[in-house]
């Protein structure tokens, strides 16, 4: 379900794809050939939200913004299902764990990942190329090359759903 709020009208590229359970509420701007899974909910009713071309939202996560504020998602990055994010910074090809909650004013890094169940807490910053784990999320290595060769891979699977799912998604009684 897509909603304008309040004269805040959701501006969504035609090569993405929104889940018809999604919900997306308000000043949500989405790039071109991102993929919103079901039950994800992108809420821009008093802040805005930002989400970059070819990046994927998981099934049931929840992005919101402090009122005045922007959460910002780049561009190939990966929201890994349940994963809560508010009025955080992502940037481009990060991934962000099954179940994280990446907090107010938190910027997770370039190719940073964030793994599963990990919660970066209220202005915490984690670097670019990081692997952060725990609560709260806590640095424990770098990204190598083949992890980032193995996930451009997974990354472009998402990126092929966006026109995948417009095409071969059939309502069934």
């Amino acid at each position: 379900m897509i909603y304008e709020f309040e004269g805040r009208v959701p501006d969504i590229d035609p090569s993405a794809y929104v889940s018809e359970s999604a919900t997306v509420i308000g000043k949500v701007k989405i790039g071109k050939e991102v993929w919103i899974g079901p039950g994800a909910v992108l809420r821009g009713d008093y802040g805005e939200i930002e989400v970059g071309d070819y990046s994927a939202i998981e099934d049931n996560c929840v992005i919101h913004a402090r009122p005045g504020e922007k959460t910002f998602i780049g561009q190939h990055v990966t929201i890994g299902h349940l994963s809560v994010i508010h009025t955080g910074r992502i940037r481009d090809w990060a991934v962000i764990g099954m179940g994280s909650t990446v907090s107010d004013f938190a910027v997770v890094g370039v190719w940073a990942a964030i793994g599963e169940g990990a919660v970066v807490k209220n202005r915490q910053e984690i670097p670019d190329e990081s692997i952060a784990v725990g609560v709260p999320a806590k640095v424990i290595g770098k990204i190598d090359e083949d992890y980032k060769k193995l996930w451009t891979d997974y990354k472009h699977n998402y990126n092929t759903f966006s026109s995948r799912y417009k095409t071969n998604l059939k309502k069934m009684k």
